[in-house]
This record gives structure tokens, sequence and C-alpha cells, in this order.
């Protein structure tokens, strides 16, 4: 987030007095300025792709990355020196995320992290930190002018009509979360921040210009706030981070509450009447409902969810969090009661009354819902196979479908015509496998034959016998996706998610990439409810 260094303690205007100093002059209440202008954020230069003589080697192999993928390497090849990549959880987290940006095919060829060699590059970036220790002192120069400039342009904000400098005005570069001790994060890849992700916040109608090409996320005129951009980091996120340090218990509560309503999806939850189900959601656990473990030879901090949520359906989750989430909770925990409130400062009103606060419109869902769509998106991107067939591409739709449902805890009882439905199936299964064989059989007699008697009747018969035992096996590839697909299911519920909480402009971005055919996905009354997705998103759309 992008403010002045020294933001104003008192809700004052400065007014000029006729000896040329500055009085206080008292704004409404709540008000912070009456106008603001400022030229926006600085962004981080873009990527430029390695020399061609700076390879990279799998397995022994040279092998050509793509831009994402090798921008992303590039990030670790410049950490070999370090500790950092000798710890286990650095190199799983890097080598999850650094996956998430490479093409289908280099996800199937890079599987082995131990595997890659990145030692051209690391060279590559020893030689280009000694030529900028060696600039000379034009060069030096040169660079402190372009910085002054920058400042000029960038470093200064007009409050009131009065020129105030901004603290920091550039937005950090992508690269490896490091963080202190042994964090669990560490090792994540911090996404290059792009304007789409900037809130610009500033007197109606003096909006900067984004860069070309670029749109900010949103643009508005808050005076009752003093930040100037703001945007949200994908690895850390200060969206509630901050307040986990609140002296006020009430706001150490809350900003907890949040971040397992953020992480784990977790409803807000509200009170109950007597006559109803003893369902809970984040704000209204009680003791009860979680117990700590220390780790201490993993070193992790291990929070362990037990209780009912929506329509009865247990949660339980064992959940590694952050150190201070750990420690917080142990302070809400002190001298309570198992029946008693976790968090006792905090409902869903107050809650969401501080999310609208922040954003108009904001509120607990929206975060459960952001995350089932980002969740959809990732998977699609993971479990997708261009060269696959439409079933199979429907089985990995079906997955990255459920992995929602999983984070959302939609789950169902296992059906009670499910036993009997895979009966039903796995016999006409066994059937075309019989029929396959029985059809590859007579192919090869029909080929002996039309080769021994050159007759073109056999060989006709041949042809279409090759045909038929092709299609058999499509057939019965449909079939054993079908099953597989219902056994994975049996205890999921996909349409909450699908229909309730899944942005549909992924799912018909998915299908016009894919070539698979929307009514594979949604029905005719679906289709109708998401004719705006239908006619919005394209094949490039992408959440």
């Amino acid at each position: 987030m992008v403010r002045p260094p020294n933001e104003p303690k008192k809700k004052k205007k400065r007014k000029k007095r006729g000896n040329g100093m500055w009085e206080e002059e008292k704004h409404e209440d709540g008000v912070k300025w009456k106008s603001l202008e400022h030229k926006g954020p600085v962004f981080a230069t873009q990527y430029e792709p390695l020399p061609g003589n700076v390879k990279f080697k799998y397995n022994g192999q040279e092998m050509k990355l793509s831009t994402a993928a090798e921008e992303v390497g590039s990030f670790y090849a410049a950490m070999l020196d370090h500790d950092y990549v000798t710890k286990d959880v650095f190199n799983k987290n890097f080598f999850k995320d650094w996956r998430k940006f490479m093409t289908h095919s280099e996800k199937e060829i890079i599987t082995d992290l131990k595997k890659c060699d990145f030692t051209y590059m690391l060279t590559y970036f020893k030689a280009k930190s000694e030529e900028r220790k060696n600039r000379t002192k034009e060069e030096k120069l040169q660079l402190k002018t372009e910085n002054e400039e920058m400042v000029k342009e960038y470093g200064w904000c007009i409050i009131d009509g009065h020129k105030q400098r901004i603290g920091n005005f550039k937005i950090e570069p992508p690269g490896l979360f490091r963080g202190r001790g042994d964090h669990p994060k560490m090792g994540m890849v911090k996404r290059r921040v792009m304007p789409e992700d900037v809130i610009i916040n500033c007197t109606k109608g003096t909006a900067p210009k984004p860069p070309p090409g670029h749109k900010w996320k949103e643009v508005r005129s808050d005076n009752t706030v003093t930040w100037l951009a703001s945007w949200t980091e994908n690895v850390q996120g200060q969206t509630y981070k901050e307040d986990w340090k609140s002296k006020e218990m009430k706001i150490r509560q809350r900003s907890v509450a949040l971040y397992f309503i953020d992480k784990l999806a977790l409803r807000a939850g509200n009170e109950k009447d007597e006559d109803q189900a003893d369902t809970v959601g984040a704000c209204s656990l009680r003791v009860e409902h979680i117990s700590l473990h220390e780790q201490k030879e993993g070193k992790q901090c291990v929070v362990v969810f037990d209780f009912l949520g929506k329509d009865s359906i247990r949660y339980y989750n064992e959940v590694p969090v952050e150190k201070r989430v750990f420690k917080n909770l142990q302070i809400f925990m002190e001298n309570k009661k198992p029946g008693d409130d976790l968090f006792d400062r905090l409902n869903t009103t107050i809650m969401n009354k501080h999310l609208n606060d922040l954003m108009e419109g904001l509120t607990a869902k929206v975060f459960r819902t952001f995350n089932a769509s980002n969740t959809l998106q990732e998977q699609l991107d993971e479990l997708t196979d261009p060269k696959s067939s439409v079933t199979e591409k429907i089985l990995a739709y079906n997955r990255a479908n459920r992995a929602v449902a999983i984070l959302c805890n939609h789950q169902r009882a296992v059906p009670k015509t499910f036993a009997k439905s895979m009966e039903n199936l796995q016999v006409k299964i066994t059937a075309k496998r019989e029929a396959i064989e029985d059809a590859e059989k007579s192919f090869k007699d029909l080929k002996k034959e039309a080769k021994k008697t050159g007759s073109a009747a056999a060989k006709i018969a041949a042809g279409k016998k090759e045909k038929q035992v092709e299609k058999l096996k499509e057939q019965l590839m449909k079939l054993e996706v079908q099953a597989t697909d219902r056994e994975e299911n049996k205890e999921i519920a996909l349409g909450t998610s699908k229909l309730n909480y899944l942005d549909p402009r992924i799912s018909v971005a998915w299908c016009k990439k894919n070539d698979v055919p929307i009514e594979k996905i949604y029905n005719k009354t679906q289709r109708e409810k998401f004719q705006w997705a239908i006619d919005m998103a394209g094949p490039e759309f992408v959440f």
C-alpha cells in the first residue's frame, strides 16, 4: 500500500495565515482530505528473456523454457549460493509454485527439482552483478539522474493543495518469498503486481493514467483514509496480517477469524436459535471446536478444526498456520471453558461491517467465492491436457471442481443407489472389454485372410472391423472415465460450488479454449442463467 510517510494525526486542514505560516482548520468528522492527487505507483520493469547462450538443463539435457517458466526459474537460480535452497520447505514451495508458470509440456518433463541444472543462469547473474559493481562514474551519474527524475514525477502527492513526499512509490518486483526463520511459506513465488491488481484513491476525476494497455482494478475517492494506492501481495497479503499485532483484542480476533475465512474458505457463521442445529462458522467458533498442536521437530504450528458447518456437515481439518496466528489463538483460549466463544468480541455483523468499511460490498462470502474461483482456475491449468479427448477433459474439469468443493466443504452422504449404479456400470465395462476382444480377434483373422488371398472384399471387411475396434475402445474409455468420476464424486457435491461460488466465465473460457461443448458443463437452464458469461468470456479469459 502506498501512503504519504507522515499521515495527519488529526482531522485538520492547514489554512494559510498572513505571516506565511499555516494553521490547522478542522475537517468534518472522519474526513482526512478534501483533495488528493498523485501519479500512481511505479511498477517493476518487465522481464527480459535470458540470452540464448544461458542454458537450462534438465536431467543433463538442454531445454528451452517458456518465458514465464524461465523468469520464475531465474529467481531460484539467483539464490543457488544461499542457504535457503538447502531447506526442504523452500524447495517444495518453490517447485509447486514454479509448475504453475510452466506450459503443459514443461510440466510433463520437469517433475523433479533435483534434476534441474541452473548453473548457467547463476554464472550469468554473477557476471551481471559484477558489471553493476564496476559501473563508470558516468553510468552512476546517469542512473542517479534517472532516479531523481522518477522521484520528481512519482514521489510526491498533492493533499489539499499542498505538496507532500510519498514514502514508497515503487512496487516490489516479483521474486521468491524468504520470510524469517523457518517460515512455512518460504520459497513461494511473489507474483508480479500489475495495474489490474491496484486500487487507486484520489480526488474524483484526477486518476493517474495506468501504463499503456492496462487498467486499474478500481478507482475510488475515499477521503476517510490517507492511502493513495492499494494492492494485496499474493504470498503474505496485508489485508489483515498487520492487525495480528494490534493492542486491541477485538481487532486481533477479527483479523485471525478473517485469516480463517480467507485461507480455509470458512463461512462467517451466524448465531442460531435454540431450536436450530448447532452449526457454526469462523466467527462463531467455540473453544471446543479447535485444538492446538505445536510440532517442535518440524517447527510447525497446527490447528485442528472439528465442528458442524452448514447443513450439519462435519468440518474436520488439520491446518498448519503462521506462528503469530497460533500464539493469538493460545491467548484467545486462556481461562475459557470448552463451550465459550473463541472470538468472544466478534460476530458476523462486526466482521461484515469492517469489510464493508474497507471496500463497499465486501463481505466474508466474497473471500469464499474468490478463493473458490481462484482454485478452479489453478486446477484447470494444472490438470487439463490440450491433447486429451473431450471425455478426459471433462474428467479434468470435474476434478478441478471437486478441489473447489473440498475447499468449501461441500460434502454429501454417499447416495443409496451408488453401489447398485456402480455395479451396473462395471457390468457394461466388462461387456465392452469382451466385445473388444472379439472384435480384435475378428480383425486379425480378416487381416490374415486379406493378406493370404488378396481379396478386396476381405480388405474392406478388415478396414471396417478395425474402425469398429477403435469405436469400441473409445466407448470403453468413456465408461471407465465415467466410473472413475462417479467413484471420486460419491461424497462430494459439485453443483453447489459450480452454480453459486464459481465465476462462470472460467468454465466458459475453458470450454472455448479446449473445444469442449458448453452443454457438457452447463445444462439448458444453467446456460440461460449464465448467458452473460457465455457472451463475455473468450478463450483467453483468465480469472
